[in-house]
C-alpha cells in the first residue's frame, strides 16, 4: 500500500510572525499567492472547508519546489479539541462566527487577532519574498494549511468527552488534506529540478513522512526534508496519539516494521528514510523551545527540552545517513517563518546559510549552541 497523499506533521505550531503582518498593512492583494479549496474528502477539525496556497516560481528557480507544512498546535482530549480552547488552529481560513480562539491564540504570541496564521502572505522567513537573502524566494512554493489538530497524521473522526460530559467531535483529517496538496503538486509540477519538503512545529513531524511519498512520485529528483521546531519530543504518550488520530488506518506499507505500541515521531521518520534511502533529513530547533516544553508537560512527561533533543539527535544521526541538526540558543519556537531565520547564528553559521546549503543540495554538518549554560542564553 502506498502512502496516500498524506499529511505532514506538526504538533505545537504556535507560529506567528515577529512583527505586524502584511495582511494588516493592506498588502495581500499584491502578492503572487493563489488560494485553493480542494473539496472532496478534505476537512478542517469542525467540518469547515480546507484550503492551501500556491505561488509560481520565477526564472531559473521556477523548476525548484518547496512544499511547506505549516503548524498550529495539536489536541487529544475534549477540553483541548474544543475549538474555543486556543490549543490548536481549527480553521484553514477565517470564519464569520469564530469562537474566541483566535484572539487568545494570537494574543499568546503577542499578535493581533486580525492575523491569519494559515496564510503565508503574512509570514516572514522563507515567505519573505522581498528579502534578497531568502534562498527560496523565487522557487515554486506550496503552503499546506493546518487545521486538524493531528500533526497531519490523522485519518479518522473522533468524538471526545470533556470532564463535564460534553461531546466534542473532531475531524482528524490531516492525511486527506495533505493528499489534496500533493495531488495538486503532481498535476502541476511535472519535472522539478529539486524539492524541499519543509515543516514547522506540527508540520515538522510530518515532513519526512510526506517527503517519502514525494520521493515515490519523483524518484530521480533530489529531495530534502527540513523539520523545524519538533525535534525534542520523547514520551510514551506519543504512541497513543499516533494511534488515536488514526495514522495506522491505512498507513503506508513501509511503516510495517514500526512497533505501534511504542512508536515515536522519529520512528516514523526513520521508516520513511528506509523506504526512500535517497531522502535527506535535517532538523532545526532551539535548545529550550518553550512550545515543545509545554507539550512535553501536556504529554505528562515534563522535562527541559535540551537533554531530550540531544538524545533524539544522536539516535537520528546513527540511523539516518547524512542527517544533520541546527540547534540554536534560547526558547523561541521555530525559525523558518520568522525574521530570526536570517539573524540566528551558531558556530559562525547563520540558520539561513545552513538552510540554503541544504536546499541547494550541498553537504552540511550539525551546528550547535554547545553546553546547556550557553544554550539557555537568548541570541543577541
Amino acid at each position: 500500500m502506498q502512502i496516500r497523499r498524506a499529511v505532514a506533521v506538526a504538533l505545537p505550531l504556535l507560529l506567528a510572525p515577529a512583527s505586524v503582518m502584511a495582511q494588516e498593512q493592506g498588502q495581500v492583494a499584491m502578492t503572487p499567492w493563489k488560494t485553493i479549496e480542494p473539496g472532496g474528502e478534505t476537512s478542517c477539525a469542525t467540518g469547515t472547508p480546507y484550503a492551501f496556497h500556491v505561488k509560481p516560481g520565477e526564472g531559473a528557480d521556477a523548476a525548484k519546489l518547496m512544499i511547506f507544512l505549516s503548524g498550529g498546535g495539536a489536541c487529544w482530549t475534549g477540553e483541548q479539541c474544543d475549538p474555543s480552547s486556543a490549543v490548536y488552529i481549527p480553521f484553514a481560513r477565517p470564519q464569520p462566527n469564530e469562537p474566541r480562539w483566535r484572539s487568545e491564540y494570537m494574543g499568546r504570541l503577542g499578535l493581533s487577532e486580525r492575523v491569519d496564521p494559515n496564510d503565508p502572505r503574512g509570514w516572514r522567513g522563507v515567505f519573505d519574498l522581498g528579502n534578497p537573502e531568502n534562498p527560496v524566494a523565487k522557487w515554486t512554493q506550496v503552503y499546506a494549511s493546518y487545521c486538524t489538530g493531528d500533526v497531519y497524521l490523522g485519518n479518522r473522526d473522533v468524538t471526545y468527552k470533556t470532564a463535564d460530559g460534553r461531546e466534542v467531535a473532531v475531524r482528524h483529517r490531516g492525511r486527506a488534506n495533505v493528499e489534496s496538496v500533493l495531488s495538486w503538486v503532481y498535476q502541476n509540477v511535472k519535472k522539478p529540478e529539486r524539492i524541499v519538503v519543509a515543516g514547522s512545529s506540527a508540520g515538522a513531524i510530518a515532513a519526512p513522512i510526506y517527503a517519502a511519498e514525494v520521493a515515490d512520485h519523483y524518484p530521480d529528483v533530489e529531495i530534502a526534508a527540513v523539520a523545524d521546531g519538533a525535534g525534542g519530543y520523547r514520551s510514551p504518550k506519543i504512541a497513543d496519539l499516533i494511534q488515536n488520530w488514526g495514522f495506522w488506518d491505512g498507513a503506508p506499507e513501509w511503516t510495517g516494521g514500526v512497533d505501534r505500541e511504542s512508536a515515536t515521531f522519529e520512528d516514523l521518520g526513520r521508516a520513511a528514510v528506509r523506504h526512500a534511502p535517497r531522502l535527506r533529513v535535517v532538523e532545526l530547533d532551539t535548545a529550550y523551545d518553550q512550545a515543545q516544553e509545554r507539550f512535553q508537560k501536556a504529554f505528562g512527561t515534563p522535562s527541559r527540552l535540551y537533554p531530550l533533543l540531544l538524545q533524539n539527535r544522536a539516535e537520528q544521526a546513527k540511523a539516518i545517513p547524512g542527517f544533520a541538526g541546527y540547534t540554536s540558543r534560547g526558547k523561541a519556537h521555530t525559525l523558518l517563518v520568522f525574521d530570526r531565520f536570517y539573524t540566528y547564528e551558531e558556530e559562525g553559521v547563520r540558520a539561513v546559510d545552513w538552510f540554503r546549503d541544504v536546499a541547494e543540495g550541498r553537504e552540511v554538518k550539525s551546528v550547535t549552541c554547545g553546553e546547556p549554560e550557553s544554550c539557555a542564553k537568548e541570541p543577541e
